[in-house]
């Protein structure tokens, strides 16, 4: 069996004659005829009954055919898919992001986008509601935090990692914190987030220890990272920051506190409409965005 077999049964039915298919697929009615009849020998069962002025589906060429179509969907994509792997990306592609996350990584992965291929265009919308990816007509967007929509395509970009960070001040004024339990001690600058939780919960670096969850009351709690790194290097407090936003800053800006502990990272997301078929442009966005978060 081979595809152009399928191809042209699926015409047949498609064109609703032999003859409108044959002009369809430029070829003669008798040679299409021939490869249908040679595809029901093939399966041992009629797809078809013929007569003079009709044409009609047996229940066995209903169930071929709707096969038939996904197979040839499933090779057409493969096609495709093999294309986009050689095209240059381009076109614009629209972005929806949180504005906070915009400002820790995504700014810099959309500038490096820009950079490397010159037939793109970005929109953005840097927004801190959860976009409808498919009715808005958005190409993807990147999501921090556990999924809540199991209905669009997504990949995980890797892990959002942190540190607890304070500035030379307000270590040289409140002392150092040695352990997790420290902490209860030291005003904590908190990162609110949509479910209201504002706990730490911190891993033993060197792995192989239980974990420990820090769950004070801060002194400043907001879901702006802007508003944290201010206050932080401002002296008001300890702050749990991400790793490539305090990686930005002048270097002895902040101290990092209890190094042989980590926060608990957090998953980074790329969700688009459909995982069958990744327009170029969309496709090389994400794999930069995977190789500049890993």
């Amino acid at each position: 069996m081979n595809l152009s077999s399928l191809g042209a049964f699926v015409k047949v039915v498609q064109a609703g004659s032999f003859t409108a298919a044959a002009e369809q697929l430029r070829t003669d009615k008798a040679r299409l005829s021939r490869t249908v009849a040679a595809l029901e020998r093939e399966l041992g069962t009629r797809l078809l009954e013929r007569s003079t002025r009709s044409l009609r589906l047996t229940e066995s060429g209903r169930s071929v055919l709707q096969r038939a179509s996904a197979i040839l969907g499933a090779a057409d994509d493969l096609v495709q898919f093999t294309r986009s792997l050689q095209a240059e990306p381009q076109g614009t592609l629209r972005l929806s992001c949180n504005v906070d996350f915009a400002l820790v990584a995504a700014n810099r992965w959309i500038t490096a986008y820009l950079q490397r291929w010159p037939k793109v265009a970005v929109d953005v919308d840097f927004t801190a509601r959860l976009v409808d990816v498919v009715h808005e007509g958005f190409d993807l967007a990147l999501r921090v935090g556990p999924l809540e929509d199991s209905r669009l395509a997504a990949r995980l970009l890797g892990q959002m990692r942190y540190g607890l960070f304070a500035s030379p001040a307000y270590v040289a004024a409140a002392g150092t914190p040695r352990t997790p339990q420290d902490l209860q001690g030291h005003a904590r600058l908190v990162f609110a987030t949509s479910t209201g939780r504002t706990s730490w919960v911190l891993r033993p670096a060197a792995g192989g220890g239980p974990a420990v969850q820090v769950d004070h009351a801060g002194r400043v709690r907001a879901s702006s990272i802007t508003l944290l790194v201010q206050a932080c290097l401002s002296g008001l407090g300890i702050a749990r920051l991400p790793l490539p936003l305090v990686h930005t800053l002048p270097e002895g800006q902040l101290v990092p506190l209890l190094p042989q502990w980590q926060p608990q990272p957090t998953p980074v997301h790329a969700v688009f409409p459909s995982n069958r078929f990744l327009a170029p442009k969309v496709r090389a966005f994400i794999d930069l965005a995977a190789a500049e978060l890993e």
